[in-house]
């Protein structure tokens, strides 16, 4: 990355003014306690911007907000793309702010795969067009509001994914037809013990599915839904593009094998199926 500042992918809430608490909505739901529209502060948002029911987002009703990751994103738009504003000081820049931390949270989530995919051993014959994409998603990162608004992120997605299905092709080899579940409509699907070791989940919907037991070494999960999805006891480990967001919206145990860089989530520690 010669000459570029790669942004930091991992959310550092003490440097951003709660931009995920603000800029985008969301609905009453299973995962969100109560509606709120687009720019509008969560109730629960402190003047610190601090949350002031942090720690007991689930019970209260936010899974949602607990499983978030802005990817570093939030960071990135109130440090370096606002030089530190914010928009309670400003609240002119309120609106620009808000559509930045949206085409920002996309370059950074690209950036975390296409990190993610570069580390591939197997995927080598791509590492070069790897690295010439995470260097243009620096470049465009570091443009200013204007900049941001004037991406086609829709087209911008599509390049980094053509690359990224590559790069998983490469590392999961040749794999059974029926093992191909990308996009797959998998919600409350019985998969208990399955074998699926390095199987396509690419965007799949596994909400509530029971994976308890199940193979899942060397799968990619770039997308999968896992929601509420029961991974007890299952072998994640060489698992591919799974994110600890995922993680932290899916239900677990100590015995859930992961891969080295992600931890199981606090409420996994009680083993509840």
């Amino acid at each position: 990355m010669t000459g570029l500042s790669e942004p930091a992918l991992a959310a550092d809430c003490t440097r951003c003014a709660a931009l995920c608490c603000v800029a985008p909505a969301f609905t009453a739901s299973a995962d969100f306690a109560i509606d709120r529209p687009p720019g509008q502060p969560c109730p629960h948002l402190r003047g610190d911007f601090r949350c002031s029911i942090h720690g007991e987002l689930r019970p209260r009703g936010f899974p949602g907000c607990a499983s978030y990751d802005c990817f570093g994103a939030g960071q990135h738009v109130s440090q370096g793309t606002f030089g530190g504003r914010d928009w309670r000081q400003a609240p002119a820049i309120g609106p620009a702010m808000f559509a930045a931390f949206a085409v920002m949270r996309a370059l950074h989530e690209l950036l975390w795969y296409l990190t993610e995919a570069a580390a591939l051993d197997a995927a080598r014959p791509r590492h070069a067009d790897l690295a010439a994409a995470r260097r243009e998603l620096t470049r465009l990162a570091g443009g200013s509001p204007a900049d941001l608004a004037a991406l086609d992120v829709a087209q911008i997605r599509r390049d980094a994914v053509a690359l990224l299905r590559d790069a998983s092709r490469l590392a999961r080899g040749d794999v059974p037809a029926e093992r191909d579940l990308a996009g797959a409509d998998l919600i409350g699907a019985g998969l208990r013990g399955a074998g699926l070791g390095r199987a396509s989940l690419r965007g799949a919907r596994l909400i509530g599915a029971d994976l308890r037991g199940a193979d899942l070494r060397g799968a990619d999960f770039t997308g999968a839904d896992l929601r509420g999805a029961r991974l007890h006891g299952a072998d994640l480990s060489g698992a591919l593009f799974l994110t600890q967001a995922q993680l932290d919206a899916a239900r677990g145990d100590p015995g859930t094998l992961l891969p080295p860089a992600l931890t199981g989530p606090a409420h996994w520690r009680d083993g509840s199926p």
